[in-house]
């Protein structure tokens, strides 16, 4: 037997902790039939893990606008948008975007991950302070690391923490509150107009992350904080892409000015090789296609506040959720393991989440609802849920 290196040898008991403690994940290979069902280890299960909120990544139309796109202008971009990247598709796009959220300025960039770290890294720096929720995405806080600026972190929806700690703040630093604003792992929605008030008394610049508001918020679609009608006042507003709009991809809007400093300070916008044209293609297919069927939009809603009212009658503690993520708080890893292992069973696909997704005894069960969704599925699985609920003991 060959002697293990130091280094391998504290990865593998690192891995082997992980097993121990029910938060070693992998990767499982999944076939997707259709916007409700997919195929895992050859079992045909119920997707009500997928973030496909309006049931767009099959859409013909999609399909369609990509391999319109390919076969006129192939399947790469060659480089970065600052070197030959920038394909005339993305100033499409842009103008789109731009029309779509009533914006000065856009910017299209490669993920919501790209986004939220490269932007706060850009914005801020040493000395600077970021005031951010505690429950934000993992990407807005290793944004703030990079940045290497104060990381201020303020109780779940808690504006007054946050009047707390922007109280204390030195005056003559800068200032970047971020939020979320439909938080991802439990559905709930951000104060927005608690903290604009506040971004507004105390000389501080807001961000806010539209992923999992994006498509399903807004007359037109276009998020959270045009629902509240609170978009004049965010300066940055970055989305995805890859959920309700069915693509890939983010974006950023704010200000012109803000935008030309983040195309000369984002390292992932200036490093990374550009989005393929196909992907353009479709990322302004589905604008079309969010802001014209607004349909989509309350049949998702009115199938999430079914399915998530029937959860709560029953026992279960969905996590004040109020959007298309519902989730069922378990506790143990291992208990929330053996849920989602029985679901699975059942024929229906949902994700265990684990720490350090999720705090520490609060592992759960995480589905997210899809305007894709019939009621008749909704039924069936709810009926499932409740059976293992009951079997393991949770309600």
């Amino acid at each position: 037997m060959t002697n293990q290196t130091q280094w391998e040898t504290e990865i593998k008991a690192e891995l082997e902790f992980l097993e121990n403690i029910f938060q070693r994940r992998s990767i499982v290979t999944t076939k997707e039939l259709n916007s409700s069902w997919l195929i895992r280890n050859g079992q045909k299960l119920l997707n009500l893990a997928s973030n496909n909120y309006l049931g767009l990544l099959n859409d013909s139309r999609l399909k369609k606008a990509a391999s319109k796109a390919i076969d006129k202008y192939g399947v790469g971009s060659g480089a970065s948008r600052l070197m030959t990247g920038n394909h005339p598709l993305y100033d499409k796009v842009e103008s789109r975007l731009i029309q779509w959220k009533r914006a000065e300025a856009a910017l299209v960039l490669n993920s919501g991950y790209t986004a939220n770290v490269g932007i706060i890294s850009a914005l801020m720096k040493r000395d600077d302070i970021v005031f951010s929720d505690k429950l934000n995405h993992a990407s807005i806080i290793d944004g703030i690391v990079l940045s290497r600026a104060k990381l201020q972190r303020y109780r779940h929806r808690d504006t007054n923490h946050l009047e707390a700690l922007l109280m204390k703040a030195p005056k003559d630093k800068r200032k970047l509150i971020v939020t979320d604003t439909v938080f991802s792992m439990d559905g709930d929605i951000a104060d927005l107009e608690g903290i604009v008030r506040l971004k507004e008394k105390y000389n501080a610049m807001l961000m806010v992350d539209e992923a999992h508001a994006s498509g399903v918020y807004g007359k037109g679609g276009q998020g959270y904080s045009h629902h509240v009608n609170l978009q004049d006042k965010v300066d940055i507003q970055v989305g995805t892409f890859s959920k309700a709009l069915g693509s890939f991809g983010a974006y950023v809007v704010a200000k012109k000015w803000l935008i030309d400093y983040i195309i000369n300070r984002m390292r992932g916008l200036i490093y990374s090789t550009a989005l393929p044209p196909a992907v353009l293609a479709t990322i302004e297919k589905a604008i079309e296609i969010v802001e014209e069927e607004r349909e989509k939009r309350t049949l998702l809603l009115q199938h999430a506040e079914y399915f998530r009212n029937r959860l709560t009658r029953f026992g279960f503690d969905t996590c004040e959720s109020e959007s298309q993520i519902v989730p069922i708080i378990i506790g143990a890893n291992s208990q929330t393991q053996s849920f989602a292992t029985r679901l699975q069973e059942e024929g229906i696909a949902a994700i265990a989440v684990r720490p350090p997704t999720v705090p520490e005894n609060k592992a759960r069960i995480r589905f997210a609802i899809t305007s894709a969704h019939q009621k008749k599925e909704l039924d069936w699985a709810l009926e499932k849920i409740i059976q293992v609920g009951k079997e393991l003991e949770v309600i």
